[in-house]
């Protein structure tokens, strides 16, 4: 009992912000931005595919949140692995998957990453190390425990990097998989995106700890509270976590305070907040505007300059939702292969 209560004593003086590291090269802010833009841009697509019909079931959209999985991507090792919930087409992206192959698996096309049987939230790809896209709400929690298991076992110096949001944090299994992650010292970060709304509930009206990094303070975890709108700030707080897993101390939490700008889910009319509200924070706090401005006030590009590679991922984008129309569907067989291992 005195181990554990004197574990969490450690924890918890972990816990106030680090001091960031916030300078970027030229080519290094560039990317983070091309790479934010891409997201949002292809979002944006996604959402009208939805409108008119060509996208089916669920539609989580991660317009806002783009920061938070650009900047963790930054300091990613080749072989560490991402495992996320269902607002999981920023992080398909950020891993590098082919907006072609995610947008036609949105469409439910053959040419999609689960060759249009998994839809917005179940794709999946080994080559990218992204093991999911899980429609169950924290789901994939105890799944990243079992990836950074196997990373353990075998010595392989991987770290597993498993996001959920603010809703997932109140699961059971969440605390299940963060006390075994903590007793056996695996190499995982638990990234909680919090976008201050489960679904419709708010953040203060769910949790009676608001503050969702101390979430593994009664298992010893340390934990950081990090600017989810700060790409660089993201990429600072996540280089810490990852480096403390990798180099054998255990799991790390990461509560990333960001905002969605859209609903929940493209059926949600999102009437628990106000236009004022959402507004507030695209004219306040945007993180593709502040990773822009960072760009002028180091002279790194002209406004011209990102304006052509606003053109640029536009056209991609274009050419991702043409292909996934084009695309066939699966044929009925399809419905019998990749169901069992």
């Amino acid at each position: 009992m005195a181990s554990a209560a004197k574990s969490a004593k450690s924890a918890e003086k972990t816990q106030p912000r680090t001091a960031a590291n916030l300078s970027a090269g030229k080519s290094e802010l560039l990317k983070y931005y091309r790479d934010m833009l891409l997201i949002r841009r292809f979002e944006e697509r996604a959402g009208q595919l939805y409108g008119m019909g060509h996208i089916g079931g669920f539609c989580h959209l991660y317009i806002g949140q783009e920061a938070v999985v650009v900047g963790v991507e930054a300091v990613k090792k080749p072989g560490d692995q991402t495992i996320t919930g269902y607002r999981d087409h920023g992080h398909m992206l950020a891993c590098g998957m082919d907006p072609k192959g995610v947008m036609a698996e949105l469409t439910g096309r053959a040419g999609g990453y689960s060759k249009g049987k998994g839809g917005s939230m179940h794709m999946f790809s080994k080559e990218a190390e992204f093991y999911g896209g899980h429609g169950i709400v924290g789901a994939q929690i105890p799944l990243g425990a079992g990836l950074a298991f196997a990373n353990k076992f075998r010595k392989d110096g991987r770290v597993s990097l498993t996001y959920f949001g603010d809703g997932a944090s109140n699961q059971g299994q969440v605390f299940e998989a963060m006390n075994m992650a903590q007793l056996w010292r695996l190499p995982v970060v638990f990234i909680i995106e919090n976008n201050q709304y489960a679904m419709g509930t708010a953040v203060v009206r769910a949790h009676s700890d608001t503050h969702l990094y101390r979430r593994g303070a009664a298992f010893g975890i340390p934990g950081m509270e990090v600017d989810g709108m700060d790409v660089l700030e993201v990429r600072a707080a996540a280089g810490v976590a990852i480096d403390h897993a990798r180099r054998g101390d255990g799991p790390y939490i990461l509560e990333m305070k960001t905002y969605r700008y859209r609903g929940h889910s493209m059926s949600d009319p999102a009437k628990y907040r106000t236009r004022e509200e959402v507004d507030r924070v695209r004219e306040q706090n945007d993180p593709i505007r502040r990773c822009e401005q960072r760009i002028f006030d180091a002279k790194y590009a002209t406004e011209a300059e990102l304006r052509k590679i606003d053109d640029e991922i536009k056209a991609n984008v274009k050419e991702a939702a043409e292909f996934s129309l084009s695309s066939p569907e699966p044929p009925m067989e399809e419905l019998y292969t990749d169901v069992l291992a």
